[in-house]
């Protein structure tokens, strides 16, 4: 208990003088620039990539439904 007292009647310390953060500069500078700019350029090329293939894939599905169609009808015709 007494120390709890002595704890208690110890002068509080008073906070220490720190740096206001309005006049702290923060910036990842131009090394961050560089990375980011390369990170988007990847991203881009990615898309890209991504929308032709997508298109590819699409286009020979179509492809294969006229010629599915195609083989119907001409199955139908020659039955005639």
């Amino acid at each position: 208990m007494n120390f709890l007292l002595a704890a208690a009647a110890l002068p509080t310390p008073s906070p220490s003088a720190s740096a206001d953060p309005a006049n702290t500069f923060y910036s990842p500078g131009t090394i961050g620039f560089i990375m980011t700019f390369f990170v988007v350029i990847g991203a881009m090329l990615i898309i890209f990539d991504m929308t032709r293939r997508v298109r590819r894939v699409r286009y020979r599905a179509e492809i294969q439904e006229r010629l599915a169609a195609e083989a119907a009808d001409g199955g139908a015709q020659a039955d005639q």
